[in-house]
């Protein structure tokens, strides 16, 4: 299994407009193959610390993903955003195998 998280900072007031945003994603990723899980985690403490987390099969099957046109399209209307504060965020992106299940 393979998993990446994707973690960035917004101002904690827009947290909540943010974990909307997600709430109603489009879903694309879920039909890619090897995709497994999705999750939007909130630090506790800091409400404005939000990390994608996507679970997929294997190493391949996540590049597989970054290289399709479906992730493309949805990172083009990320940049489109009407709150440009928002679509100015750049995430710290971070990559793990798992070792032991």
């Amino acid at each position: 299994m393979f998993i990446v998280h994707s973690t960035f900072n917004v101002p904690d007031e827009k947290a909540n407009e943010v974990i909307d945003i997600y709430r109603n994603r489009s879903g694309l990723v879920d039909q890619a193959p090897g995709f497994q899980r999705f999750r939007l985690l909130q630090n506790e403490k800091r409400a404005g610390e939000i990390t994608v987390e996507i679970e997929w099969e294997t190493k391949e099957d996540y590049l597989r993903w970054v290289r399709s046109a479906e992730f493309k399209h949805i990172h083009d209307l990320e940049k489109k955003y009407p709150d440009q504060e928002l679509a100015a965020v750049i995430p710290k992106v971070r990559q793990f195998e798992v070792v032991i299940d």
